[in-house]
């Protein structure tokens, strides 16, 4: 196994909706898939790194939020590259139903009211399903990092924890102004939508636990460690 390397891949500029691509083997592990018609987005962050679609060797989706599903299908047909999601969530990768979305604030009620969030994307069958709370290794891939469930910001989030210490935690906290980043991007905020803030900072604290020191979001960030334990700290002291 190689060195560990997370590459952003910008799915709209700034910082306002992230991907990654984990290095650490032969092949590369994407961590969400953005909006649809992401998939060229994505293709110009693995070319400029000298990679083509078949280097993708996995695809992790944290949640089935349309702005990190949303281009899973596509990725994958690219790619050939199984997908990796939690099954709590597997009716609305496959647009059975329609995900609830519980706004956080006057952006996120606003953001709602345009139909933007709620958008269907093209339905998909994840090829790995977490159950509960099992984690799930990552080596056979290439790289030292685990899967884990973390939820809250949707029952099915999951973590992409690595033995580098850093860690993908998608939703769970963002940075920025409105969806995220922009500026302001050592501001930390809630992202537009979460299921349980407290929860959520349950499970954050619980990653800072594991020792994680760097948090790659999905919005905005990165962050410290220190500055997420802080987060966490003024949410759990809210009723």
């Amino acid at each position: 196994m190689s060195e560990l390397k997370v590459i952003p891949v910008p799915i709209w500029p700034l910082g306002m909706i992230n991907a990654y691509l984990v290095a650490g083997g032969d092949k590369y592990i994407l961590v969400d898939s953005g909006i649809p018609n992401s998939e060229d987005r994505i293709g110009k962050t693995l070319k400029r790194h000298g990679l083509a679609f078949n280097d993708i060797g996995l695809i992790v989706i944290t949640h089935a939020h349309g702005d990190h599903a949303g281009s899973a299908h596509a990725v994958q047909k690219l790619s050939g590259a199984p997908i990796l999601a939690h099954e709590a969530e597997l009716a609305y990768f496959q647009q059975d139903k329609p995900m609830a979305y519980c706004p956080t604030g006057l952006f996120g009620k606003l953001f709602l009211k345009t139909g933007r969030p709620t958008r269907p994307y093209e339905a998909f069958t994840p090829e790995i399903l977490v159950k509960d709370k099992e984690d799930y290794d990552l080596s056979e891939y290439g790289v030292h990092g685990t899967v884990v469930a973390t939820p809250g910001h949707t029952e099915g989030s999951l973590s992409v924890t690595l033995s580098n210490r850093d860690v993908l935690a998608s939703d769970l906290v963002t940075t920025g102004i409105l969806l995220g980043g922009i500026a302001l991007k050592g501001r930390i905020k809630p992202p537009p939508f979460e299921d349980d803030a407290q929860m959520v900072a349950r499970e954050l604290k619980s990653l800072i636990d594991m020792g994680m020191e760097t948090f790659y979001l999905g919005h905005g960030g990165p962050l410290s460690a220190h500055q997420v334990r802080g987060y966490c700290d003024r949410i759990l002291r809210t009723p």
